[in-house]
């Protein structure tokens, strides 16, 4: 049975995700990310995952061009739908 941590800056990404996402970074396998920017603007983008980390309680992949991208705000990974980008 999973608890819940109120003090969560915000929900973990799901195991499996995370799974997909360090396959791609330790293949360096080109990706198309679909994902929500600051304004809440839908962005299409085909590079490679360079690092994944956290930050003040969220979580984050560096792609190849520099980009900062919260895990939260991917909608999809390659056709994989990621629960937390969407709304």
């Amino acid at each position: 049975m999973a608890t819940e941590n109120p003090s969560a800056a915000a929900d973990p990404i799901h195991w499996s995700v995370q799974q997909l996402l360090r396959e791609y970074l330790f293949s360096a396998q080109l990706l198309e990310i679909v994902y929500r920017d600051d304004a809440g603007q839908v962005r299409i983008v085909h590079d490679v995952i360079r690092d994944l980390f956290n930050r003040a309680g969220r979580e984050f992949v560096l792609i190849g061009r520099g980009h900062l991208l919260r895990l939260d705000h991917i909608v999809t990974l390659d056709g994989v739908e990621v629960s937390g980008g969407i709304g």
